[in-house]
Parts: C-alpha cells; structure tokens; sequence
C-alpha cells in the first residue's frame, strides 16, 4: 500500500513532490521507501511560467533564458533531424531524431567539445584523429551518454528498428540560435 503526503514542494514550487510510503506489516507504521520529483504541467522560465514539452508545448529555442523541461520527454517527441532547444553564450542543447539506419554524418568540430545522450534507440559509435583513422568505436543504447573532445573526427549510426531520439549539447554553441532542421538533407545544405 502507497500513502502519498503533500504533493507540493514548499522548496521548490514549480515540482511535484512524492514520497512513497510503504506499510510496514510487523510494526504497523509507515517507511519511506523511494522520494519522486518532477515537473509539474508549467516549468519555470524567468519570472513566468511556459507550459513544457513534456505537456504539448512548443520545441523551440528557448536560449538564454532560464528554463527548465524534462528533456527525456522532449527528446522523445522530437521528430527533426536537428532543432536548437536552447543557446546560450557558452552552451548549446540541441534535440536529434536519426531515422533508421541514417547517421549524424562524419564531422569534426575544432573548437567544441560535444556530448551526446541516447535517450531512445541504439546505435554504433565511432571517433579518430582523421576522418580515415576511426579507431575508437562502441555500440551505444538507452541512457548511454556520449563525450566527443573538439578536434575528435566522430559519427553516430542508427543500427536499431527504431528513430534514435538523442539530445546534443555543445560547448560552446555550434549553430546559430533557432536552428531547426527538419532533414539530414536541410542540415547539409545549411552548412
């Protein structure tokens, strides 16, 4: 059996807050088993409140901003190959949808380091000094993360059934505040 206390957390108002109970049979008390939080339907961004993509809101650079979203959601839900989700001046988070087989595409960044999460799906990973000499190569699944070190040659393969719904976030930023490409093909002919 489940008791669930005070839903509102005095400390942190915009989260849901959930405290598990579990009856404890032998001394017919109530333990603490396992502590939730999450967002509630609006996340806080400044001083007012936007309704997160997580609840049907919009995907959209949000830079420079403060803001907060469950981004495992938001992941989840995009659908284009690149969209900015926020840019800031020393930080850029971008979501990533690689359909079926497709890749990111063979690319070196000189001067970004870059991370990578799998949020949904799997993949294969490869890295190296050149773009012929790709030595460092891991299969990647659900929750891996990704470090690419600037100057690294690296791509990510799709090798799983599924569209594999990633989130990027480089440092600093890669490409221009609200970008959104629906394609691998736009994002080629974009660069």
């Amino acid at each position: 059996m489940y008791y669930v206390p005070d839903m509102l957390d005095p400390y942190y108002p915009h989260l849901f807050h959930v405290d598990f109970m579990a009856r404890n049979q032998l001394y017919a008390q109530y333990t603490p088993v396992q502590h939730f939080y999450w967002t509630s339907p609006f996340v806080q961004s400044g001083m007012s409140y936007r309704a997160s993509s997580y609840y049907g809101g919009t995907i959209k650079d949000y830079g420079n901003q403060p803001f907060v979203i469950n981004i495992d959601a938001a992941a989840k839900r995009n659908n284009t190959y690149r969209t900015a989700l926020w840019t800031g001046n020393q930080l850029q988070v971008t979501l990533m949808s690689i359909n079926v087989g497709d890749d990111i595409g063979l690319e070196v960044h000189p001067t970004t380091d870059q991370f990578i999460r799998i949020e949904e799906g799997q993949g294969f990973v490869q890295m190296g000094d050149s773009k012929d000499k790709l030595d460092f190569q891991a299969k990647v699944y659900d929750d891996f993360a990704i470090m690419i070190p600037a100057r690294k040659w690296h791509n990510v393969t799709n090798t799983g059934s599924t569209p594999l719904k990633v989130y990027a976030i480089y440092a600093p930023p890669e490409h221009p505040h609200g970008t959104v490409h629906e394609t691998k093909a736009a994002a080629a002919a974009s660069e």
